[in-house]
């Protein structure tokens, strides 16, 4: 199965909105699931910190993983975004149906 789960966290919701109306708009993703008020605790230069962030889900080909991380890079504030890609080793055949259909370009 060529179908990915992308984890990326931003810290506004709208950057969470236009990240995600690019990826699909270019057919790059079939869905992203945006999770509002995630707390995110992690060491950031010899610090700890924590920040209240946004997860995006963002359901893909495994294909358009490049693509979508050099839009995610372009227009994410972080100087280091998270980018974590994931494999889905089984899910419904009606929902992997949809999925390649909504990105074929």
């Amino acid at each position: 199965m060529d179908i990915i789960v992308i984890y990326c966290t931003v810290p506004k919701k709208n950057t969470a909105k236009n990240i995600a109306n690019i990826l699909l708009k270019h057919k790059l993703a079939a869905c992203v699931s945006m999770v509002d008020k995630v707390t995110s605790k992690f060491s950031w230069e010899g610090e700890i910190c924590e920040e209240n962030e946004v997860l995006m889900m963002i359901k893909t080909r495994r294909t358009n993983y490049a693509k979508i991380k050099l839009v995610i890079e372009d227009m994410h504030p972080y100087s280091v975004p998270e980018i974590i890609a994931l494999p889905i080793i089984d899910c419904s055949e009606d929902y992997l149906k949809w999925l390649i259909k909504e990105t074929e370009s």
